[in-house]
């Protein structure tokens, strides 16, 4: 039992109440008066509404252990991380994982497994195993449509998946970043629900006109939360908070509670903060969660007030789950399924040898806090006929390296990580997750590359001194996740972060993360995939050097 001020998100008002709770249900509310400033207040969970768990770098366990002590009940998960690299059986895994701890996740089906055909992943996801897995209870929607050209050109593969939703009943996540008018008018028709991609507010609003779910995101990349907030107050039915991708170091420090407060710093209506935050996904993706209705699911978080949100106490299913910044979710260890098979690599193998006549080469210009990139034409420099990086002008090697199967690594450039020296390496490399690394000089480059492919998964970081171990943070889940305690790994990537930071000189917010999209070829303008360099524009490869 409970006595509280209860936030009805539903009539939008305030009153002191008496919450009994019974066999994980709410069974009676009694009205008791009106609001008693001072008390505390109790209100729906949040819901984080779109968000890949591997990319916590934690196993779902792991992941709400940290979640709950931020208010968060529930997430719009989904799997197609893991799904790229063991295919249906990654998801399943995913699944059983989340059943193990008292947490809501609601898993979709992925819809793009490989996103392209441009790339390397380790699984596919045929529209029979789409069929298969929007069977399960467990699946709630289609995950996010990252092939838009698929959709307007009319993919028989695409279509395919999108029909078999309709035919379960069940919500499309969609994915076009920079679509606008006619062609978004078109996405939408095709049954498209949401977008989080955003990047505009213009796009939003957009969007938004075209009747579209808006989610505001703000991971530890892609953050488009002061961009596109003020479409909140003319779309309160149709917008939520999500952080798509978010590493173990900002989950720690917070969730959804953390744009709640932000959304109010800035003067929106409490009740259209709340509707984003924890209304609006449970309605759209028919999520079994409670909002504080006599019958619901006992699903709810007291806070200290309507201005701080201090979280008090999350409970789940009637199950206190934290208290004052403490988690009761156990620290549990999980299976490691994995598949990795590429041998250690060599120097000479990340040489790019320059073409005769060739004066430019084109370079992936990354944007601190968005996933979008430019290209850019920059004047070679070649040292003993190589093309090598000008560190003065921070333009670095990219290597993309086949994490499935022994292939020549693929090179590019890439200006905006900052590095002065040394390497950093990743097995999470969005979306097929083969390892992607950025660094100085070839040595200090194969260096970071091998250590993750001898780990089989992780984050590394090395200096140019190659008498220097390393670091590394080992990821022994599909080399995407580790089952370690949540607090530890959030401190080791923090580690790691600083030492890109500080001891290799990278600029950017988040190195780490801004590196494992750098392969993901659905989003705009350049980037490199374990094949060859990949235009997003035209959504086809392109050629490195430039004659004439």
């Amino acid at each position: 039992m409970l006595e509280a001020n209860l936030l009805n998100l539903f009539d939008q008002k305030i009153t002191y109440a008496r919450i009994s709770v019974s066999n994980g249900r709410i069974d009676r509310i009694d009205q008791l008066g009106p609001e008693r400033p001072g008390e505390p207040y109790v209100l729906p969970g949040f819901v984080d509404a779109h968000v890949h768990v591997e990319s916590s770098l934690l196993t779902p366990p792991q992941f709400a252990r940290l979640a709950v002590v931020h208010g968060t009940v529930a997430t719009v998960s989904d799997p197609h991380e893991i799904g790229n690299v063991l295919g249906v059986a990654g998801v399943e895994y995913m699944i059983a994982e989340g059943k193990r701890v008292p947490f809501k996740f609601m898993f979709g089906a992925p819809s793009c497994v490989p996103a392209t055909p441009f790339e390397t992943a380790g699984a596919t996801i045929t529209p029979n195993d789409v069929r298969y897995l929007l069977g399960l209870k467990e699946i709630g929607y289609l995950a996010e449509v990252m092939n838009f050209p698929g959709v307007l050109n009319g993919d028989a593969d695409m279509m395919a998946k999108i029909a078999l939703a309709k035919a379960f009943n069940k919500p499309i996540d969609g994915h076009a970043p920079g679509l606008t008018g006619d062609a978004a008018q078109q996405y939408t028709d095709a049954g498209i629900t949401t977008d989080h991609e955003c990047f505009t507010y213009e796009e939003g609003l957009d969007k938004a006109r075209r009747g579209m779910q808006i989610l505001i995101r703000e991971g530890s990349a892609a953050r488009n939360f002061d961009t596109l907030i003020p479409l909140l107050a003319e779309f309160p039915t149709q917008i939520m908070f999500c952080s798509d991708d978010k590493h173990p170091d900002t989950l720690a420090m917070g969730h959804i509670d953390q744009l709640v407060r932000r959304a109010l710093a800035q003067g929106h209506s409490l009740w259209n903060v709340l509707r984003a935050a924890c209304l609006n996904p449970v309605l759209h993706y028919r999520l079994p969660v409670g909002l504080l209705r006599e019958g619901d699911p006992a699903d709810f978080i007291v806070v200290d007030s309507t201005t701080d949100f201090r979280i008090l106490r999350t409970v789940i299913d009637g199950e206190t789950v934290a208290e004052n910044g403490f988690s009761h979710i156990p620290d549990l260890r999980s299976e490691h399924v994995n598949q990795f098979s590429c041998s250690p690599k060599t120097p000479d193998q990340l040489a790019v040898l320059a073409e005769a006549g060739a004066t430019q080469i084109r370079v992936i210009e990354a944007l601190d806090g968005q996933l979008v990139t430019n290209e850019l034409l920059v004047e070679s420099t070649i040292v003993d006929g190589k093309v090598v990086p000008n560190i003065g002008q921070d333009v670095l090697k990219l290597v993309v390296v086949n994490r499935y199967k022994d292939a020549p690594p693929s090179v590019g450039f890439i200006k905006n990580f900052g590095l002065t020296q040394g390497a950093i390496a990743s097995s999470v490399g969005h979306d097929s997750h083969n390892i992607t690394a950025v660094g100085c000089d070839d040595e200090s480059l194969c260096r970071a590359i091998n250590l993750v492919i001898n780990a089989q998964g992780g984050l590394s970081a090395v200096s140019a001194d190659a008498s220097e171990q390393g670091q590394l943070l080992p990821l022994p889940v599909a080399g995407l996740m580790t089952d370690a305690d949540g607090y530890d790994v959030a401190a080791q990537y923090s580690a790691l972060d600083n030492y890109a930071k500080q001891a290799l000189g990278s600029t950017l917010a988040a190195p780490f993360m801004t590196l494992s999209f750098m392969a993901l070829l659905v989003i705009p303008s350049l980037k490199l995939s374990d094949l060859a360099l990949f235009d997003g524009n035209r959504f086809s490869f392109t050629q490195l050097q430039i004659t004439g």
